[in-house]
């Protein structure tokens, strides 16, 4: 079981993780944005290599939104006051595994139950 003080810090390091997250998202939207096919600026490489890097903004975008997804299930989980616990078989989560992942929703034998899977 989790302390009132390891659980407030868990909740101040996923508020942050989650402001940057939101921070960034200007940046992670400009580089994803169409890219304009415009052969007197731009040659078949360069588009190539634009879209390509358009593909890979898209992708972090993706993990940003869902990173941001897991951080707030786990504020709320805070909130209700079953944070800590495993979604699956509600026994607590190690300390450790919280420490190297706030957001962890399971407790490693679930995790690893589900990886066999």
């Amino acid at each position: 079981m989790l302390s009132d003080d390891e659980i407030e810090l868990f909740r101040e390091r996923l508020e942050q993780s989650l402001a940057a997250l939101e921070g960034n998202a200007d940046i992670r939207k400009s580089s994803a944005e169409t890219v304009e096919l415009d052969q007197t600026r731009t040659g078949r490489l360069s588009r190539m290599d634009a879209l390509q890097g358009q593909a890979m903004a898209r992708a972090t975008e993706a993990r940003a939104l869902q990173q941001a997804q897991r951080i707030r299930a786990a504020l709320r989980r805070i909130e209700e006051g079953t944070y800590g616990d495993c979604v699956k078989c509600e026994e607590p989560i190690a300390v450790g595994r919280l420490r190297a992942d706030p957001a962890a929703l399971v407790c490693i034998a679930c995790a690893e139950l589900s990886e066999r899977r």
